[in-house]
Order: structure tokens, then sequence, then C-alpha cells
């Protein structure tokens, strides 16, 4: 059981990989890079691509004074994917983008006269949900129930709650097409286009590189050049950015960046069911991040309590023995845990 669970089951974040929310090995590791950084570089900026996003981010930023900010590619991709889907115009358009990493929010999104787009949005999604099978079902579902488009994609999203994986719904798969195995198997692509990618590094001369849309290299522009940029990224809710969060959670908000650092800008209140969404993995996060400082398999049991899918699915006894289980399978990256 443990082997098929450790990598899809019981993550405070959405039911995957365990041992990246609470492995002690990587909290460590990152307070050892601190003390390098306020060693050799105080003023340096530490810039996290690494999952889980909230998890290490906080770590980070609660547990040292390294100034930090988590990336993921979902908050500047997910425009182009639902306006290419939805055969929309993509010229001109501006928009506003909040709540955590993994289920930030499209708040508003206008085009270049200030037209609201999102009931031609919303009407073609529904639409295009009830006439055929698509990979983005779950987050237009989102948008019919709950108002609103989410920036990850639909399979990570199904996980973070307890809607669309029912047991005693198995239907809901296939209605809402939720690629089950979809994670294993783009980690087995992933990890062949890296020993590719690695085969060309080492003997191609004449290789070439184009800039992606990822943050890190415009951050680093912006702080050399003072040529400010906009990004969306992951910071403490210091100062209560989004209104609705406590300040020692993550959450991801608009930034701005320029020679000076990284400014994270203050999005106020979110609409109250998209706050209510945020808070159900905010609470978790939380939790493991005590469990991760405590290193009581009390506290690791308790944030498995308030993980949405673990509550909606198995008893109090079921996730004291999974918790147990995975404790086991970890060995010794786990032992410190009592």
């Amino acid at each position: 059981m443990v082997k098929s669970m450790k990598k899809v089951v019981l993550t405070p974040e959405g039911l995957k990989k365990l041992e990246d929310e609470l492995e002690y090995l990587k909290v460590e590791k990152r307070k050892e890079i601190a003390e390098k950084i306020k060693e050799c570089c105080p003023d340096a900026w530490v810039i996290n691509y690494t999952n889980p996003m909230s998890m290490l981010t906080l770590a980070m930023g609660r547990a040292t004074k390294i100034k930090t900010i988590g990336l993921c590619h979902s908050h500047q991709e997910c425009i182009p994917m639902l306006f290419g889907m939805l055969d929309l115009p993509q010229d001109g358009l501006n928009y506003r983008i909040a709540g955590i990493n993994h289920m930030a929010w499209l708040l508003k999104i206008v085009d270049r006269h200030g037209v609201d787009l999102y009931p031609e949005i919303r009407r073609r999604a529904l639409e295009m949900n009830a006439g055929e099978k698509h990979w983005d079902m779950v987050r237009f579902d989102y948008m019919d129930k709950l108002g609103y488009y989410c920036t990850e994609s639909s399979e990570h999203n199904a996980e973070y709650n307890p809607f669309y994986i029912k047991p005693a719904y198995p239907e809901l798969i296939d209605r809402f097409n939720i690629p089950l195995d979809e994670y294993p198997r783009r980690c087995i692509n992933q990890i062949a286009g890296w020993k590719e990618m690695s085969e060309k590094l080492l003997t191609d001369p004449n290789l070439t590189h184009t800039r992606s849309t990822e943050y890190a290299s415009y951050i680093m522009e912006a702080m050399v050049t003072g040529k400010p940029f906009a990004i969306g990224g992951n910071v403490l809710n210091t100062g209560h950015l989004i209104s609705d969060f406590p300040e020692n959670a993550c959450v991801e908000v608009p930034c701005l960046v320029d020679a000076m650092g990284i400014h994270p800008t203050r999005v106020g209140a979110l609409p109250p069911v998209l706050a209510a969404m945020n808070m159900t993995n905010i609470n978790t996060q939380l939790l493991t991040i005590e469990a991760a400082r405590t290193r009581k398999k009390e506290d690791i049991l308790r944030a498995v309590m308030l993980e949405p899918r673990c509550a909606a699915i198995l008893s109090i006894d079921d996730m004291a023995k999974m918790v147990d289980e995975l404790l086991e399978a970890h060995g010794p990256y786990m032992a410190m845990y009592h």
C-alpha cells in the first residue's frame, strides 16, 4: 500500500508526495543554504522553483532572514492556455491573479479597452464542457461553480479538494476526464527528456537557447538594470497582502521587481468562496510546518486530518495507520519524528 500511495496520497497540499511536504532533509538543507548565504552574500535573493512551493517558501521565510521568493510557471501560462482553448484573441490583455500556489485565481481580466472578458470566457467554457471531453474540465467546472478560473492544471486541482475524486462516485473520473496517472507518466517523460538534454549540452557545439517565460532571468535583469518587471510570486503574507489569510501563510500575489528588489503588492480580500477554498489548503500547510518544527507524529496526523481529500475519504484511524506506514517507508529521512 505504501509504495503506491507515497507519491499520490496524503500531501497536505493535495495528496501528492508526502516526502516533499514533510521531508526533514529538505527543510534542514534549506537551513544550511541559508547559513551559507548569510555568510557569503547576505543581500542575495533565493529564487525557489522546488515543490511544494508554499511549504518551502514558508520554511525559508519563517526560519531565516534570507530574502526569498517562490516561482511557479502556472501563473504566467494559464492565460495563454485558457485563451488558446477557447479560441479567444490574446492581444492587449490586462489581468489580476492572486491566491496561493497551485490555487491562485484569475480575479479579473479585461481587454485593452477595459471590457470585462469573463462573461464570454464563462460562456465558452460552459459550452465546451457540455460538448466534448478535454484536458481542462475540472477548471472549467470551477468557473461554473465558483465563478473564477484557477491557475494550476485540472489534474492537480482535482487532487486539492474533495469534489472530483471520490471512491463512491468513480464515474466522476470519466465525466471530468481526470488523468489519475498523468504525474507518473510526466515524470517518466521528463527523465527521458533530461537525459536527451544532457547529451545535447555535452555534444552539440551549436546549441542555441531561446528565452522562456520562466521569471528567474527577468528578475535578474530587472535587479541589475533597474528596468521594472511585473511577476506573480510566492511570498509570506506579511502585512496581510491578502486580508483573508493569516500573516504566517504563503500567498501568490502580483509583485514588482526593480533594482531595489522584489515588492509584493496588496490584493485585499478575495471573493469569499475563493478565500474559503484556499484556506482548506493553507490550514494544512501551516500544520505541516508545525509538524516539521516539533517533529511530532501527532502533529503530522493533525495536518493530515485537515487535508480536504483525506478528511472526505478516510477515518482518523485510517489516517493514523497511513502516517505510520509512510514514516516507516521513508526510514532515516523521517526517523526524527516520534
